[in-house]
């Protein structure tokens, strides 16, 4: 008998439960006490599926940008038409997705009205023309910031920083507009192709550059201005869990960073809290900021010490050294 066809066989009342079945039970109990500690009202099986939603985004993709994300290839007289293909199937999944999202939320926020899901998708195709022109901006920042650089369709189709963009324009509209579930799960399918993790809630401006791009976290209520770059690593998170601090307005709305236009910010870098980043500063690696900073200033570490030039020295005095410098 194989393995599996032993587990499967069903145990008899003189013998101990197979493995299987001490694992079923168990998971049960665990079932058991996790439901317990829940709210039995949300209806989880109304919850959207991730699956839909990236072919969702695929197919936006290709309405966006017919033929480098569409692969299209017919003539100019037929785009239109390619382009109203994909926008009705993508379209018609959202809408889905958005109805199983408010029915999901429909114990906190009472019955929706049956057209919900549908204003709510109408809606945010009339952002689509916004959206393509914002990721053309943050495209063209990226060639203009990286001489490595062939080509913007290289960026488009290859570049972190770009797909982990085209994402969040599409996130943030419809976080904007009341699917939050929705709006996080394609952030999420991001985060899992880019390694950049950029909540749906925050507001970036135009020509938005994200070089390399792993690590890269901004939180949900960060402000960011138009022609920011940044790069790989980079934090723009709070200071706290809120669930740590006092749950009033500011610490709810407002926990991130506020980044003017025209700063650049280095790898390895973590800016916490409600902090101001003034407009043209550059804020060097490796910094961590807990406050304002004015316009066009440079914040930088002390550069690193060699440790041969530090002969005869003690700790003290290297440490001492590397602090003025």
């Amino acid at each position: 008998m194989t393995t599996h066809a032993a587990f499967a066989k069903q145990p008899h009342s003189t013998t101990p439960p197979s493995p299987v079945y001490a694992a079923v039970a168990d998971l049960r109990t665990a079932r058991d006490a996790w439901r317990s500690r829940q709210d039995e009202a949300r209806d989880v099986a109304s919850f959207p599926s991730r699956n839909a939603l990236e072919q969702v985004v695929a197919l936006l993709s290709a309405t966006l940008y017919p033929r480098r994300l569409g692969h299209f290839r017919g003539s100019a007289q037929e785009e239109d038409q390619f382009v109203v293909a994909r926008l009705l199937a993508a379209l018609t999944e959202l809408e889905r997705e958005i109805g199983a999202e408010l029915g999901y939320w429909q114990h906190e926020a009472g019955p929706f009205d049956p057209d919900h899901a549908a204003t709510i998708t109408r809606l945010f195709t009339a952002t689509l023309g916004d959206i393509r022109r914002l990721v053309d901006s943050d495209v063209d920042a990226a060639f203009l910031g990286d001489p490595a650089a062939r080509s913007v369709d290289e960026i488009l189709v290859c570049y972190p920083g770009a797909i982990a963009s085209l994402h969040h324009r599409i996130a943030h509209e419809l976080h904007n507009l009341g699917a939050p579930i929705v709006a996080r799960v394609i952030s999420e399918i991001a985060n899992e192709h880019t390694g950049i993790d950029i909540h749906p809630g925050a507001t970036i401006g135009e020509s938005f550059f994200i070089d390399h791009g792993t690590g890269v976290v901004i939180g949900e209520t960060a402000i960011v201005g138009a022609r920011v770059r940044l790069y790989q690593h980079v934090t723009l998170g709070a200071r706290s869990p809120v669930g740590l601090t006092r749950d009033d307005v500011r610490e709810r709305h407002a926990r991130h960073p506020i980044i003017g236009d025209d700063v650049v910010i280095y790898a390895g870098t973590t800016i916490l809290g409600r902090v101001e980043i003034g407009a043209r500063s550059t804020i060097g690696g490796n910094v961590w900021l807990l406050s304002d900073v004015p316009a066009d200033s440079v914040v930088v570490q002390p550069e690193a010490i060699r440790l041969d030039d530090a002969a005869g020295l003690d700790l003290r005095d290297v440490l001492q050294r590397a602090a003025t410098q």
